[in-house]
């Protein structure tokens, strides 16, 4: 097997870049009398740092059982203190609050359960088949996924949850498994809505099977997020003319509802556009992973796509009323340091694999990564 640098996949570098303009200009357009721009610039300059910093350390220690168990007790154990010293924000206490800056380590929590579940598969990779592998691996999952539905925080506990199915399945798991975990999530879902689920979650709910049943209640967000979106029509009313966040119909125009603000003003062509840059950068995330240098690398780069692809899915989603509103934001354009530093540590981390990446033909890569 033969190694090589590599360094930064520049190509992903340029799909991001549009991206997190096509934020900043939509952020700058409806907020002249608030900082979110000048804010969301700074934590961009930030995390392309963390990006290019991380890009140069070589993760292979990450493979080591000792430093992903640190990982995740630290992060498990900042996930209890939020119960203590979080800052509630919409009913939720996901947050540590410290003075003008919020963080919210359920974000790098995520991160550290996509390593924990690429370092187990791929451990056990050819004996996946065996059903206490998806129990154990389940576990994992179910630790950080509980303290972050208690908080509550649904949409991010949800997010664990598509990233473990999402691993299981890509690590071979047998259809009568799946079948199994199918029924398993449906149990725990009625169990959940009967015992678990607050009032304002069942509404959301129920606002994803009827969106337009309480316009003037819980569905007032998805209305007004639709009417933004319809708005737009085919070419969008034009930088600074979205009549929907500029006169604040539109709540959380910066955050979970940047894409119907965006795509008022600029239009279905907008949105195609923005589509085909978010759907490049996770084929160059795949492409990179598929070079891993083990299974490990493959996988993590696989759950990496995978924790982008849902908050993509979900987030345009619930802005065009046919997905329940999470509060889960989009990725690279929605405002927040948080997030944002979350997502390019996890670029930096698939960066500094990157370089040593392995050189192959992809069908003995293909072979390897089905165990053949």
């Amino acid at each position: 097997m033969k190694f090589r640098s590599i360094g930064i996949d520049w190509l992903l570098v340029v799909f991001l870049l549009p991206v997190l303009l096509a934020g900043l200009i939509t952020m700058k357009s409806f907020t002249e009398s608030t900082p979110y721009f000048s804010h969301q610039l700074m934590w961009i300059g930030v995390s392309f740092t963390i990006f290019f910093i991380l890009s140069y350390v070589d993760f292979r220690f990450l493979k080591r059982t000792d430093v992903l168990v640190m990982l995740f007790s630290v992060f498990s154990f900042l996930l209890l203190l939020l119960f203590v010293m979080g800052h509630t924000s919409n009913g939720a206490k996901s947050w540590f609050s410290l003075g003008g800056f919020s963080y919210q380590p359920s974000d790098m929590m995520t991160l550290v359960v996509i390593l924990m579940l690429a370092k187990y598969f791929s451990r056990r990779h050819v004996e996946i088949d065996n059903f206490k592998h998806i129990f154990i691996s389940g576990l994992y999952a179910f630790i950080p996924f509980l303290f972050v539905f208690l908080q509550p925080d649904f949409g991010s506990a949800i997010i664990i949850v598509f990233i473990w199915i999402g691993l299981t399945l890509v690590s071979g798991i047998s259809r009568r498994y799946f079948l199994t975990i199918l029924g398993i999530g449906f149990i725990a879902l009625v169990f959940l809505w009967s015992f678990a689920f607050h009032t304002y979650q069942k509404e959301r709910i129920l606002n994803f099977i009827t969106p337009l049943s309480n316009i003037r209640g819980s569905g007032y967000n998805v209305y007004q997020s639709t009417i933004a979106v319809g708005s737009g029509r085919l070419t969008g009313k034009g930088v600074g003319f979205g009549t929907q966040s500029r006169l604040k119909f539109l709540p959380e125009y910066q955050t979970d509802f940047i894409f119907a603000a965006f795509v008022e003003e600029w239009g279905f062509v907008g949105a195609m556009i923005l589509f085909l840059l978010l759907g490049l950068i996770i084929w160059r995330i795949l492409h990179i992973a598929l070079l891993g240098a083990t299974n490990f690398e493959i996988l993590y780069g696989v759950g990496l796509s995978i924790y982008l692809m849902s908050h993509f899915i979900i987030n345009i989603g619930m802005n065009i009323g046919i997905m329940p509103v999470t509060g889960i934001t989009l990725p690279f354009m929605s405002y927040g340091g948080s997030h944002l530093m979350t997502e390019f540590t996890g670029l930096g981390i698939l960066m500094g694999m990157n370089r040593y990446r392995r050189v192959a033909h992809k069908d003995d890569m293909r072979n390897e990564f089905l165990g053949i």
